[in-house]
């Protein structure tokens, strides 16, 4: 029997088996379905256990891969997403804006996880590595097999898998350039929120204002670490909220969401060892909000190994 297995991150602490299965693992809750009756279908340190059971940093969950375990069973349909890399083993994606990566579609259009049904067909597993709000748009990668998804979150927030954004924000920074260091966590009492917290988890933002234009700033960001919302809330914590993050003091942008743009992408292939760099144009509306181009992002940073 033929078995995925996936070591539990510090980042998704107290979160259920079923949460992991389906957001981690994008497996459809039909799939969920019929596994969880097997005898072994879904272990958990090696012991049989419920969808409902909390996972703990370190912990090591196992799947049955069998009955085409991984496939995507989402309604193909046919979307604007654009794919500038591609082989057998995964996928870089260019992600526009008001599309969701998986999940309902809930009358909001199709999905990342919709519009690939359509194009590889139900056999290709779909398994997202990084993901990005809804609203946020550019490049994002993912997984053809569990196996390439495995070891391609093990190198996240590491030199061979490096995320660069451009965005938009309203207000002041405490400096040109630098490195914010705040903790962060569930929000009490609002599950969508995250909010800086003495007991959150270590986060790390390195950023630089590219330019001004009265109370807009262009700003470049690289996440160092991986927390939820991390960019929107580490700059809304010191002065500086996304334009049209709503959520965290953003000034208002009805229906469009953060300005945040996921424009470069470095990535060392989990199979290759090759160097892959690949970037993705800020979208118009970016550029609509700043009145023209936006000013061009530092070039990326030389590898430390080839």
């Amino acid at each position: 029997m033929e078995r995925l297995e996936l070591t539990i991150l510090p980042e998704w602490e107290g979160r259920t088996v079923k949460s992991i299965l389906r957001r981690e693992l994008a497996l459809p809750e039909s799939r969920i379905s019929r596994i969880k009756f097997r005898e072994r279908g879904i272990l958990l340190n090696g012991d049989r256990t419920p969808v409902s059971a909390r996972v703990h940093s370190g912990d090591r969950l196992s799947v049955d891969r069998g009955d085409r375990l991984g496939g995507n069973e989402a309604r193909p349909m046919e979307g604007p997403l654009e794919i500038l890399y591609e082989d057998e083993y995964l996928a870089v994606l260019n992600k526009p804006a008001h599309m969701a990566v998986h999940g309902p579609e809930s009358g909001q259009g199709c999905t990342v996880q919709n519009v690939l049904a359509a194009r590889w067909g139900p056999d290709r597993a779909f398994h997202p590595v990084n993901r990005l709000d809804r609203d946020t748009t550019g490049l994002m990668v993912a997984a053809k097999s569990g196996y390439i998804h495995d070891r391609l979150r093990r190198m996240l927030h590491t030199d061979d898998f490096r995320r660069e954004y451009l965005a938009l924000a309203g207000g002041t920074l405490p400096a040109e350039e630098g490195s914010i260091l705040l903790p962060l966590g569930r929000q009490e009492g609002e599950p969508r929120r995250r909010a800086v917290r003495e007991d959150g988890r270590p986060a790390r933002t390195d950023y630089r204002v590219l330019g001004r234009k009265g109370e807009l700033l262009a700003l470049w960001a690289r996440p160092v670490t991986g927390r939820t919302h991390q960019l929107r809330v580490h700059f809304a914590s010191v002065g500086a909220p996304l334009w049209g993050d709503a959520l965290y003091g953003g000034r208002a942008d009805p229906g469009e969401g953060a300005a945040l743009h996921s424009y470069r992408l470095t990535l060392r292939h989990p199979v290759s060892g090759q160097r892959l760099c690949l970037e993705a144009p800020p979208p118009e509306r970016l550029e609509r909000l700043w009145g023209g181009p936006l000013p061009a992002a530092p070039a990326p940073a030389p590898p430390e190994r080839e």
